[in-house]
């Protein structure tokens, strides 16, 4: 977390073929970075400019309630709201619909916020100006703003402005934060995406349709408590940046993630009323205390799950070993995840070997016909059948008599004071695309079975945030609605939420870019998306280690120029590993791994799986061992 950021360089004759790219593509390329808002960039300890000197004068600051004065949420039917200077405002049944109400908390990157507590005369939200917030006294790793922007000008671009952290001890930091337009920013970068908004005097939905707020998450030095905030300073006049809450989440965050999925996509199931979905995991660390993380990402509206469970799992099957643990949230058996929302089980003591089998146990009371999924689910997961009731405790496994190939709503497993954290950022082959089923022959899997084995090493949770057939910079699920395209929202988008929010998560593998460039996007863009996420990362204090991409000749659509485009990224990763100013710790060679001698631009043989871009249970291994354990440690 210290020093300034430092931008990706373009080494050697790369450079050169970097600045002879038309300009439209590095138009484009810096257009993503604006749009996706992916570089909240932090600059530690910065000078104080002359309008904070002015500042100075002001009172201290007050708590983020004391400077609501704004409304842009109103009820349908009396729409009195004003959200975007001409009559449109937030739907306050949409927002209660997704679960999202006055004053209740929801957890987004894990980190808990509250709507304000608006109504009738009461405000919900402030137009950000340089207003100075407090917070309660503690050090976070994370501040995260609910927010969205609007601008009377037409232009889709959003909002940008600079705002500062300000420490107890007299230090600071300034973020620069990108904020997306509510109505035409991208829907797979949001906290949540409302179906609709109200127009002024109108008892129909207003013509600008759906609409969206985003969470916008900012590093803190988590070394230091945080005394307040000041919110960013929009200085175009024809926007408008309108935060709705904001929270922190604390750096003495006790849990580490031991197993994780990510939401790739929101589909049609069943529908599932009235049954138990039972679902399979593995953990990588080890732990005795533990608790589950489930989300609704990409939904409009609120989920029930009417009570839950976790237990070691047989070796093969739904049926569990010994009882059931009931989990609790809150206290309480039941529990609403709102859209977009994550809510964590109370802890609960059962001990998890490394490498042991669990099954986590969802009863679905209510009729769900779609659902937030992880899609290409390696491992079979379970579910009874329609009106078979509560089978959480049920130890058998008999009432699961269907098979489920994804993984709905669970998205973490965690435990207690675990040693850490590593996860692996990509595509289908991290997750396992084509591999033997439910042998976790992963790639990941491999390398914590391996961490695990060596004397004198740290056994982290390795945690797989790979989506298959996902894209670094171009969303293929689009982020809103029932979709068929399960290639999940764009690496770039999804980082915040499946890397950086992940509990005890200190280093990060970056291993994509084929999809973008088997589907078209230049190679110049995948370095530029790679190299977004490698400096938002190391903002996060993590390690940023990234890998080659691999041969897939003979795959339909690896053409010549995708072979040139991939040596085109595969020459600059390799020009960075002796960068010392390289945003990324090491470069994997697992091109180097997976070719094949004699054909470089083919998987050799003994690797391929069959289709020429994945490698088998073979190549996964050669992967994993390739990797040099003592450097990934640190």
């Amino acid at each position: 977390m210290s020093g300034e950021t430092r931008r990706p360089v373009l080494p050697g004759p790369l450079r050169q073929a970097w600045e002879d790219r038309p300009l439209k593509v590095l138009a484009g390329a810096l257009a993503l970075v604006l749009m996706v808002g992916l570089l909240v960039t932090v600059t530690r300890d910065s000078a104080v400019l002359p309008e904070e000197e002015a500042e100075a004068a002001l009172p201290r600051s007050h708590p983020f309630e004391d400077h609501l004065d704004e409304f842009g949420i109103s009820r349908d039917g009396s729409p009195t709201g004003d959200i975007d200077g001409v009559g449109n405002a937030l739907s306050a049944e949409t927002l209660a619909a997704a679960g999202w109400r006055p004053g209740v908390p929801v957890t987004v990157h894990g980190t808990e916020m509250r709507l304000p507590d608006y109504g009738p005369g009461r405000p919900d939200h402030l137009l950000s100006d340089g207003q100075r917030v407090s917070v309660v006294p503690g050090a976070y790793s994370s501040l995260t703003l609910l927010a969205t922007a609007t601008r009377t000008d037409g232009d889709p671009t959003g909002a940008q402005g600079q705002g500062r952290i300000v420490y107890a001890d007299g230090g600071e930091d300034t973020f620069d934060l990108s904020v997306p337009d509510w109505t035409e920013g991208p829907a797979g970068d949001a906290a949540v995406n409302l179906p609709y908004a109200n127009a002024e005097g109108q008892a129909e939905p207003s013509p600008v349709g759906a609409v969206r707020l985003y969470a916008r998450s900012v590093p803190a030095d988590p070394h230091r408590e945080v005394d307040h905030v000041v919110l960013p300073r929009v200085h175009d006049q024809a926007a408008r940046m309108h935060v709705f809450a904001m929270g922190g989440r604390p750096a003495d965050h006790p849990w580490t993630g031991t197993w994780t999925r990510s939401a790739s996509s929101y589909v049609e199931v069943g529908p599932w009323e009235d049954q138990t979905v039972r679902l399979s995991a593995r953990t990588t660390a080890g732990g005795s205390d533990v608790r589950v993380r489930l989300e609704n990402t990409f939904a409009h509206e609120s989920v029930s799950i009417g009570a839950a469970s976790i237990a070691l799992r047989e070796d093969e099957g739904p049926g569990v070993e010994g009882a059931t643990v009931p989990l609790e949230f809150g206290g309480e058996s039941e529990v609403n995840i709102p859209a977009g929302g994550q809510v964590y089980s109370d802890p609960v003591e059962i001990t998890l070997p490394p490498h042991s089998d669990i099954a986590v146990s969802l009863y679905l009371p209510e009729e769900v016909t779609a659902a937030p999924v992880h899609f290409a689910a390696s491992d079979t997961n379970y579910a009874t059948t329609a009106g078979e009731g509560d089978q959480t405790q049920e130890t058998s496994g008999e009432p699961f008599t269907e098979h489920l190939y994804q993984w709905p709503f669970l998205t973490g497993v965690e435990v207690l004071d675990g040693p850490g954290a590593i996860v692996t950022l990509g595509d289908s082959i991290t997750d396992g695309a084509r591999t033997t089923r439910d042998a976790h022959a992963r790639w990941p899997d491999e390398l914590s079975r391996r961490l695990d084995a060596q004397p004198g090493l740290t056994n982290p949770g390795v945690l797989n945030a790979g989506v298959a057939g996902n894209h670094v910079v171009r969303d293929g699920y689009p982020g809103e609605g029932v979709s068929t395209n399960s290639t999940g929202v764009a690496l770039a988008h999804r980082a915040p939420r499946d890397a950086f929010s992940q509990a005890g998560a200190d280093t990060l593998v970056v291993w994509a870019g084929i999809n973008d460039l088997r589907w078209g996007t230049g190679p110049a863009e995948v370095v530029e998306g790679l190299s977004a996420v490698a400096v938002q990362a190391r903002e996060y204090g993590m390690r940023v280690f990234v890998a080659t991409l691999g041969p897939c000749g003979g795959e339909m659509r690896c053409t010549e120029e995708v072979e040139q485009g991939r040596q085109y990224v595969n020459s600059w990763l390799r020009e960075q590993a002796g960068d010392p100013d390289s945003v990324f710790e090491a470069v994997w060679d697992f091109d180097e791994v997976l070719r094949d001698p004699d054909e470089p631009g083919r998987l050799f043989p003994e690797y391929d799986s069959g289709d020429h871009i994945h490698p088998g249970d073979a190549g996964m291994e050669a992967l994993a061992e390739s990797v040099e354990l003592a450097q990934l440690i640190g």
